[in-house]
């Protein structure tokens, strides 16, 4: 009798941590399976987070297609260094957004009404800085102040670290860097003494 006794506790009690275990591991496989709330803190980087941060410095800023300038006989350029924005205007109305970072902190892009001047060109290598850019067109001072891409190295090879920052952050030495495929838009279709206002 005393065996069954001992026998029953033991059992009763082995009942008893199976049932706290098993609780405890749905409750695990629970919270696997349920939606991050705001609360949820994450010690690791996940792919959502590091989509929704990236920036394509290579393509185009939006999806639908860049103005026909044919069509739009009034088309201006309008920056936005606060917002790093290039807005393609025609009159009142925006056309086309680009991401862009004009000059950095000591470094600022001028300010003021321009217009687009005859110099441009494919490349370009500032050895004193250590950076060039490609398709790049003067808006000041013929050949200072220019639109181009995000920076290059001396091998012309693309400054990822820079390029990553487009549209985020103030980094350039007082131009308007764009993603290639703006850069190479304005480039290729902007003609001389289109005016730009920068703010």
């Amino acid at each position: 009798m005393k065996n069954k006794r001992i026998f029953s506790i033991t059992l009763l009690i082995t009942i008893i941590f199976a049932f706290f275990a098993c609780k405890h591991i749905l409750n695990y496989a629970e919270s696997l399976t349920t939606e991050p709330t705001k609360d949820t803190v994450y010690s690791v980087k996940t792919n959502t987070q590091t989509k929704s941060t990236s920036v394509n410095w290579q393509g185009p800023s939006e999806k639908k297609p860049y103005p026909d300038v044919k069509k739009y006989p009034n088309l201006w350029i309008k920056v936005s260094t606060e917002k790093h924005r290039v807005f393609l205007m025609n009159n009142n109305q925006k056309l086309y957004t680009m991401l862009c970072s004009p000059g950095a902190s000591g470094q600022e892009t001028p300010k003021g009404t321009f217009e687009i001047q005859e110099e441009r060109g494919e490349h370009f290598y500032n050895a004193a800085s250590g950076e060039g850019a490609n398709y790049w067109v003067s808006f000041k001072d013929h050949g200072i102040y220019l639109f181009h891409t995000v920076p290059v190295d001396a091998a012309g090879n693309y400054v990822v670290s820079q390029a990553e920052q487009l549209g985020k952050v103030s980094n350039s030495h007082g131009c308007i860097r764009l993603s290639i495929a703006d850069a190479k838009w304005i480039y290729d279709n902007i003609p001389v003494k289109t005016k730009v206002v920068i703010e």
